[in-house]
């Protein structure tokens, strides 16, 4: 599920304009402000600073409304509403009476989901097999299929045999956002309780250690944390069970790892950035259905990486592009954004775009690390579905029709529990551990299964090209069978380099027609937010971004985060993440 920059955005360097310190001496800077016993307070959210402890929060009424339901989602994206729809569509089936409720954080279901999708369609075919027939707002079938290597001025067609991945004959162009509002119609309409505008902020426990549901967020808080006098506190939902689909990393999933250990089991979850932009262009160089994808320059062949364009038929001439980076890059002065921009210089790409007008812009964070990332994904009381554990087929760059597949077995699973008369459960919540079984039995598994090796062959000496040489041979050959599975190696953040072992990257000025600047793109993100409330990100520990982000990285974050200008503690002095990367699970809460 896409989601407004506001939700990617990441704490920011602005130490630059705040404190005119030249670069060559910023690493002294930090050496000298690490040596003081005093670090600037930046971080107001409760978790690190409790309520109970701060004189500002004494006599606030913190009582919480509860309601109750079968089943609480959190989480409106594809995977939220496909488990919504299934179990009211079996409860209907068989005469049940199932409350499910559903939260999403959007004001309005399909608003944080930005347009532009290729999706393969058998997911929702089988949710819902007549979907041509509801008026499902699939309008471009693809049919043209081009993909390219490229170098700085030049474009080498490779050739996209049948049964490769990138082969997508019989799939869709999409507006996700589109799809995305036509499927919470049809959960509405199916009886599933929608609650937009409504972010899950925090999960709730039994006794017993299993989960209870969740609360939403609180509002009426001040930028410094201290309560407002229009202060309320949030709404608690409890369930017998409760999905998560947040989308990728998750800020409960991540406290579900901890507090149940899911990722015991399994590799680090690896992430990519992906940007996306959606153009009107001139008519004339308008091809509805052309999908094209690139991979090469501007990025070297070890940075994991590429490029789509997207030709819609919405009514009108719109091309949806973007660039994934994979966060496992080495050089710290890289600026995914930048490089999106300078990509589309290319002679091969420049020329659809010359006489257009850009109309969006958004970023997304993607889980790249595929099956041996895959944490467990039931546990007392819940689940996880969709892209929150992370289901995308990295090669075949979808993810929309696996998530949306996990959400139908996992509502699936649930329902054969809460309608089970002879059910005894251990815990209060219930424990659907079917769930995963069926998740592995399904066409789900097998499809991960066989490209489980094709993102981590990109590790060797030849970087990408080393991957589509594997992809070629064992993927195209044998289908994913070859009897051994490759490891990642390591989490994300390990991979970066230190700043004085890297070279500064020198990138053009955007020309305001093809490329833009920063706060220009933010600009058409939608992303808006109130100068007095707190940031939407939570350092874990304010010493880190000086101490270590700045004095051995040169600060990334101001290259790696897709709209650090437009982040609310960009006001702070020195406004960093805990660990060089914005998806490192360990860097701070999202």
């Amino acid at each position: 599920m896409q989601v407004l920059l506001a939700r990617l955005a990441c704490p920011v360097y602005h130490c630059f304009h705040a404190i005119k310190i030249k670069k060559n001496y910023l690493p002294l800077c930090a050496i000298r402000w690490s040596s003081t016993s005093v670090v600037p307070r930046i971080t107001t959210h409760y978790t690190v600073y409790p309520r109970d402890q701060d004189k500002r929060w004494e006599g606030v009424n913190m009582e919480r409304f509860a309601e109750e339901a079968d089943v609480v989602i959190v989480g409106a994206g594809p995977a939220g509403l496909s488990a919504a729809a299934r179990l009211k569509q079996l409860a209907a089936q068989h005469e049940k009476d199932i409350r499910v409720c559903l939260v999403e954080k959007a004001a309005q279901i399909g608003a944080h989901t930005l347009s532009g999708a290729c999706l393969d369609p058998r997911a929702l075919q089988e949710l819902f097999p007549d979907w041509k027939e509801k008026g499902a707002p699939l309008n471009t079938p693809v049919t043209e299929d081009r993909f390219g290597i490229l170098t700085e001025k030049y474009r080498i067609p490779v050739p996209i045999l049948p049964g490769l991945p990138m082969n997508n004959h019989g799939n869709y162009i999409v507006r996700l956002g589109h799809l995305v509002s036509w499927m919470g119609e049809q959960a509405e309409a199916l009886g599933v309780e929608v609650y937009p505008g409504y972010a899950a902020a925090e999960v709730l426990f039994h006794e017993d250690g299993s989960v209870k549901g969740i609360a939403t967020n609180d509002v009426g808080i001040q930028k410094d944390g201290a309560p407002k006098t229009t202060f309320e506190r949030g709404l608690e939902l409890h369930a017998k069970v409760t999905i998560f689909a947040e989308g990728c990393h998750g800020h409960l999933a991540k406290q579900l790892y901890r507090k149940f250990d899911l990722r015991a089991n399994c590799e680090p979850q690896t992430y990519g950035i992906g940007l996306k932009e959606l153009w009107v262009i001139d008519e004339k160089k308008w091809k509805p259905g052309r999908v094209d994808h690139t991979v090469g320059w501007p990025l070297d062949r070890h940075t994991y990486g590429g490029s789509f364009l997207y030709h819609l038929n919405e009514g009108e001439p719109l091309v949806a592009l973007g660039f994934v980076v994979g966060l496992d890059y080495q050089n710290p002065y890289l600026s995914p954004f930048r490089e999106f921009q300078r990509w589309k210089h290319h002679p091969s790409i420049q020329p659809t775009l010359e006489g257009g007008k850009r109309i969006a812009y958004g970023a997304r964070a993607l889980n790249e690390g595929g099956l041996q990332s895959i944490p467990k994904l039931t546990f007392p009381g819940g689940l996880l579905i969709g892209c929150s554990p992370g289901f995308m087929n990295v090669p075949k760059i979808k993810g929309t029709h696996t998530a949306m597949k996990s959400g139908i077995l996992a509502a699936e699973s649930i329902f054969n529990q809460l309608t089970n008369e002879n059910l005894q459960s251990k815990t209060i919540g219930l424990d659907v551990t079917e769930y995963e079984d069926n998740l592995k039995k399904s066409w789900v598994w097998k499809e991960l299964y066989s490209v489980r090796n094709i993102r981590p062959s990109c590790h060797s000496i030849l970087g990408v090209y080393g991957g589509m040489i594997y992809t070629g041979i064992f993927y195209w050959i044998f289908r994913g069978m070859e009897p051994w599975t490759l490891k990642h190696k390591g989490s994300d953040s390990d991979k970066l380099k230190p700043a004085k072992d890297c070279t500064p990257i020198e990138y053009p000025k955007p020309d305001g027609q093809i490329s833009f600047d920063l706060l220009s793109s933010v600009a058409l993100s939608g992303t808006n937010h109130e100068h007095d409330q707190p940031a939407h990100l939570t350092l874990k520990d304010d010493s880190v971004p000086v101490n270590r982000n700045l004095s051995i990285y040169d600060g990334p974050e101001q290259r790696f985060c897709p709209a650090f200008r437009n982040c609310p503690m960009t006001s702070s002095l020195v406004t960093y993440t805990a660990q060089p990367r914005a998806a490192t699970p360990s860097a701070f809460h999202i």
